[in-house]
């Protein structure tokens, strides 16, 4: 049985095509793919990403366990501060990707909805006595605002001016009275804020919003369309239990340096002993790439599809694979096979669109 966000009856009343994901009832869509990745780049864009898993981790030793439990450095962060970071087993293989939120009594840790179970057990495999993990996915909703425009639509809405919030950190306040966490990551490239806030209250907020106007519901086809014009891995395809950090490009959270934490050793030795690396390509041939194709180099086999769609933007075929160390420079040539047929793409330094707003 699939379950519903809390902004479930918004997306039938919006008339979005749902489909079952990670144990939920999402939207798909809404107007078109195209049309909805578009308004992402050009103007504001609003996704319902309440299926997302929560996890609050509290007491006196969180800070060392999270330290720990993850490869990038927990000890760096200050209170208001958001990190991208991956948990891995001993033998370096990622559990997940997560984002880590420092509140001034708490962590929030924010998981793959597919994860959820496997984060949380395994973090109470390990969880010392000074440690409390706590799920809360089920009373979070959450809201991704995302383009250009974003944060001039939800200024009006909030009181807190949102020019005070940095890339990578996030403010406590409300938005059109409503407590909230307002946060600025995203996963589109662009200029964008996360809104956590009760699920019996997260409709207020997104009605609130939508009421500004110029905001295109959008839905989960152009989230993977955005993030992959971006390089943005996606769990399950280009990371999972088989991939090291190191391997998917990830080499920048990952603090080697750092004291011990679950996996160093293994990572360690996977940076010195590398085999292959996720590659960005794109389409020379009119092609389209989608996961599980094989990629050649001179006639030989050299790695394989992860991830691939026809760029919205761009309008040509895009994609991520693995590919040996050495076959992933920049400007070499590739052939994907594509049902039969030998596409010639080439690998290119991401991202794919170079002109986001996210930084803005």
């Amino acid at each position: 049985m699939n379950l519903d966000t809390p902004l479930y009856q918004k997306h039938i009343e919006l008339n979005a095509r749902m489909v079952d994901f990670a144990g939920y009832r999402m939207p798909v869509q809404y107007s078109g793919i195209v049309a909805e990745h578009l308004a992402v780049r050009k103007s504001c864009g609003i996704f319902d990403v309440s299926h997302m898993g929560e996890l609050n981790v509290s007491g006196a030793g969180a800070e060392e366990f999270l330290n720990y439990m993850t490869v990038n450095d927990v000890k760096t962060m200050s209170v208001g501060d958001a990190q991208y970071s991956a948990m891995c087993y001993e033998n370096g293989g990622i559990i997940d990707d997560i984002l880590i939120y420092k509140y001034a009594d708490k962590y929030m840790l924010v998981v793959n909805a597919f994860n959820l179970e496997k984060n949380f057990n395994w973090l109470n495999e390990h969880n010392p006595d000074d440690v409390n993990i706590v799920d809360v996915s089920a009373e979070t909703g959450l809201i991704a605002l995302q383009g250009p425009d974003s944060r001039n639509i939800l200024q009006n809405a909030v009181e807190k001016d949102l020019s005070d919030i940095p890339f990578y950190t996030f403010e406590e306040g409300t938005v059109d009275g409503v407590n909230a966490t307002i946060a600025r990551t995203g996963y589109t490239g662009e200029l964008g804020f996360e809104i956590y806030a009760d699920s019996k209250v997260i409709g207020v907020i997104w009605d609130s919003i939508m009421n500004i106007g110029n905001i295109t519901p959008c839905g989960l086809a152009c989230r993977d369309t955005l993030r992959m014009e971006m390089k943005f891995c996606l769990y399950g395809n280009d990371i999972d239990e088989k991939i090291n950090p190191i391997e998917a490009g990830l080499g920048w959270i990952t603090k080697l340096n750092k004291e011990n934490f679950i996996g160093k050793e293994s990572l360690i030795s996977a940076k010195e002993n590398r085999t292959k690396l996720l590659t960005a390509f794109e389409m020379e041939d009119r092609a389209v790439p989608r996961k599980g194709y094989k990629i050649f180099v001179e006639g030989n086999e050299v790695g394989i599809v992860t991830s691939g769609t026809q760029s919205p933007l761009l309008q040509k075929g895009i994609g991520l694979g693995y590919v040996q160390f050495g076959k992933h420079k920049s400007g070499m040539a590739l052939d994907i096979d594509i049902r039969g047929k030998m596409k010639k793409a080439l690998i290119i330094k991401p991202p794919f669109y170079k002109n986001g707003s996210a930084q803005l």
